[in-house]
């Protein structure tokens, strides 16, 4: 796969991100699903059926942000000499 080119601030962003998705949304998510189960019958029951909804985005996003880190190509900017031209990053 090509690599993806990313400022340290967007690698961090997205690291930042996928911390919160790993630790705080996940077990919070499951915590749902567990106490949705208890309400009953799952055929019928929109609690449930919301919360795997939830988890599938959560693992969905996961999966993509660890695919973008682990092809991240990381260009700092501030140590590119440009030249006068624009380049990838320059404001």
């Amino acid at each position: 796969m090509d690599k993806i080119p990313m400022t340290p601030a967007g690698y961090k962003a997205l690291n930042e991100e996928l911390k919160q998705f790993k630790s705080v949304e996940r077990p919070a998510i499951i915590q749902a699903i567990a106490e949705a189960r208890e309400l009953g019958d799952l055929k019928e029951n929109a609690e449930y059926h919301a919360a795997r909804e939830q988890q599938s985005f959560i693992e969905g996003r996961i999966k993509d942000i660890e695919s973008k880190l682990s092809h991240a190509q990381i260009i700092d900017v501030t140590t590119m000499d440009a030249g006068g031209r624009v380049i990838f990053g320059s404001t």
